[in-house]
């Protein structure tokens, strides 16, 4: 085995920095971080230019790069691919989203093209999603009711009324593109972070049984209102069951053929995967299908079904949303934003962890707003990445984001020329994907996931163990001695670690497990007075409390001299945490044990002297690890008295 030899001088904190130079500070102001991000931002130079061009159109990095040869075969594939299955997504989410189904088509043309030149995921397929639809569809609904349906109703008055309700779809798409550039000025990217797995599995997870309850009226062939807020998805069941005599049966009978037609497809799609050059398009076979049986037969003027209707060939001019709505869809906006935003960048960092590349969550935020916001002129409704199509992608051997140019290009194909073929295409023919979540909203359940997530965390931090260290023999090297029966204590010394930081929220966790370690005990409860003057220092003996009482034998019966607190797993600690380990380490000193720091890092160290620390604590008694502290209280119990000490391992 290897052996290591370690020879050099103790260390106390002051005499490293002495030596080797003390580190930076960041700056702490808010005025001074500003400062500092100004003038780097400011920097002009000829590689910094390329850098932001680079970064902020990054379509411009990796296209030079590109290798036609090794990926131009999959992306063109993966990319008709997704075009042909865009083409009945869109038209059915365009009817979640409760507007005609031709602004689907929009939906799906112009952010697959834009997200192409701004987004750094190579395997995300963005255009309508259902959940986001879903989302939109409520407040369209909400703001634009149904017409009543009667045999007179005037065609100007139904072209008014689906004029309003893809301008408030539109002024929805507009508002939270402008909130995701706002969001990716203010560098918020960061927020995904806080997406932790579980979250994003239990809301993907969770999602569309709201998809799939909302879908039964239109599988049914029923016109039924569609209920929001809590508790919906009952709302919407039980407005099912008693509208079940008034089934339409020939939609049924579409519906279900349909399901026994597409599920086998996705299921030999996924079987046989490796084995095919493309999926078979399951879905486009079915549309092919069921306007070709619906035209022939006239099932929309015999039996009553519905079908999409006209769709209009060509592209509508652009135009500004209806910007006197975005008062009245801004709450529900916001929520949108954050739910498209998080099922984005979560289905990008997935795609980028397993192909092995690295995403830039602020500039997602970049291409998603951008993608929305000009979208919004073409009225288009609220889009994001959308799931199915993404893992298209992916499966059919797609390679760069060039791929959207191939998407777009099908979808492209379908709006100028093919479009008018769908107008007897039954609306019963698409079931997506199995989520929802079940009690709540989307926005509010996807809230509630992250919420507890965080407090997973928190709880995490609150309760983290203080355990009792000792030294591996021969060794520089100190673990719990709860867990290592090899490790010892040294005689005289409690060597404790705890690896959570040290803030208001856990502080008195800190100080009941280190008193129970240490033999700590106060005749009442700790109480602290605040800080008299205007700064955070303070003076030590505002912090001054009972007298302890101190058990002071170790486990082998000597008494107890010193404590080393080993402050490696302590990431920060706040003026609160800082006040509590002033307090602790008086009333040692007041029992007649002797408290030492080791390990702590810059940030520690500053808002321990920030919040007067070094009125109590001698420089001698911070060291740099734990074993240059055991050492120098090793070598003073023993009365060893060198000029020169030194470390032997």
């Amino acid at each position: 085995m290897s052996s290591l030899a370690l020879y050099r001088g103790i260390y106390t904190e002051e005499h490293f920095q002495q030596v080797y130079g003390a580190p930076t500070e960041p700056e702490s102001s808010l005025a001074g971080m500003l400062k500092e991000k100004l003038s780097r931002g400011c920097r002009c130079s000829r590689s910094a230019a390329l850098h932001v061009l680079q970064s902020r159109l990054p379509m411009a990095s990796w296209l030079p790069r590109y290798q036609p040869k090794k990926w131009l075969l999959g992306d063109v594939v993966a990319g008709l691919t997704v075009g042909i299955v865009h083409i009945p997504q869109g038209m059915a989410f365009a009817l979640l989203t409760s507007v005609a189904p031709v602004y689907g088509l929009y939906t799906s043309f112009f952010p697959a093209l834009l997200y192409m030149l701004f987004g750094t995921g190579r395997h995300v397929s963005t255009g309508t999603f259902a959940v986001v639809s879903l989302m939109t569809g409520s407040v369209v609904e909400r703001l634009v009711p149904e017409l009543q349906q009667s045999n007179s109703t005037d065609p100007s008055e139904e072209a008014l009324w689906e004029g309003q309700r893809i301008g408030v779809a539109a002024a929805m798409a507009f508002l939270m593109g402008l909130l995701m550039i706002v969001m990716f000025t203010l560098h918020l990217g960061f927020l995904s972070t806080y997406l932790s797995e579980p979250v994003v599995k239990a809301f993907t997870c969770g999602a569309a049984l709201h998809v799939v309850v909302s879908q039964i009226q239109s599988l049914l062939g029923l016109h039924l209102p569609r209920p929001d807020g809590c508790f919906a998805i009952f709302k919407t069941l039980a407005s099912v069951v008693e509208a079940l005599p008034l089934t339409n049966v020939a939609a049924l009978l579409i519906s279900g053929l349909c399901l026994a037609v597409l599920v086998p497809i996705k299921e030999i799609n996924n079987r046989y995967r490796s084995r095919m050059w493309v999926p078979i398009p399951g879905e486009i076979i079915m549309v092919l299908l069921a306007t070709g049986i619906c035209f022939a037969s006239s099932l929309n003027t015999h039996y009553n079904v519905q079908i999409v209707g006209h769709l209009t060939a060509g592209f509508p001019q652009p135009q500004l949303p209806a910007l006197h709505l975005l008062p009245q869809v801004l709450g529900d906006t916001v929520a949108l934003t954050f739910v498209a935003y998080a099922i984005s960048v979560s289905l990008a960092l997935i795609y980028a962890e397993k192909h092995h590349y690295v995403i830039d969550p602020n500039q997602e935020l970049l291409a998603h707003g951008l993608s929305n916001l000009v979208s919004s002129l073409f009225t288009c409704f609220p889009s994001s990445a959308t799931l199915a199509t993404t893992n298209i992608l992916e499966s059919a051997g797609g390679q760069t984001q060039l791929s959207g140019l191939f998407t777009s290009a099908v979808v492209l194909v379908v709006l100028m020329w093919i479009g008018p073929l769908f107008y007897y295409l039954p609306k019963a023919v698409w079931v997506v994907t199995w989520l929802s979540v079940v009690v709540l909203n989307v926005d509010l359940g996807l809230a509630v996931g992250v919420v507890f997530s965080m407090m997973t965390v928190i709880c995490r931090t609150q309760r983290a163990e203080c355990s009792v260290l000792g030294r591996a023999a021969d060794t520089e090297i100190y673990r719990p001695v709860k867990y290592n029966s090899k490790c010892f204590e040294i005689p005289g010394v409690k060597i404790l670690s705890y690896q959570a930081p040290i803030y208001y929220g856990n502080r008195s966790f800190f100080r009941d497990a280190l008193s129970q370690l240490v033999g700590l005990a106060q005749d009442q409860d700790l109480h602290e007075e605040q800080d008299p003057g205007n700064g955070i220092k303070m003076d030590i003996k505002a912090v001054e409390s009972s007298i302890s009482v101190v058990d002071k034998k170790t486990g082998s019966g000597i008494a107890i001299q010193a404590v080393i607190l080993d402050c490696s797993g302590v990431s920060f600690i706040d003026s609160a945490g800082a006040r509590l380990l002033i307090q602790v380490c008086r009333e040692c000193q007041k029992a007649g044990v002797q408290m030492y720091l080791a390990s702590c890092n810059a940030k520690v160290l500053q808002t321990l002297n920030s919040c007067g620390l070094m009125q109590l604590l001698l420089p001698q008694q911070i060291f740099v690890t734990v074993h240059d502290a055991a050492s120098c209280l090793q070598q003073s119990t023993e009365n060893m008295e060198l000029k020169d000490p030194t470390i032997w391992v």
